[in-house]
């Protein structure tokens, strides 16, 4: 898979999947909706560890800096 999420774009995924983590085991996030938020959490940690997003590569997005070539 071609990398497409830039550093910032991790960490921003890895803080909001811990925050999501933290209140459904906390016991803030109940029921439904707390499924979801942690289903929502395992998705960003999942992306953010392989730095690759799907929505991103069907958007044609990408925050990965571009590497330099040699010039």
């Amino acid at each position: 898979m071609k990398k497409n999420m830039g550093s910032a774009d991790r960490i921003i995924r890895l803080v909001i999947a811990a925050v999501l983590a933290f209140l459904y085991f906390n016991g803030t996030l109940t029921g439904a909706f707390g499924i979801v938020a942690l289903v929502v959490a395992a998705i960003f940690t999942l992306t953010s560890v392989v730095s690759s997003c799907p929505i991103y590569s069907l958007l044609g997005m990408s925050t990965c800096p571009v590497e330099k070539r040699g010039v």
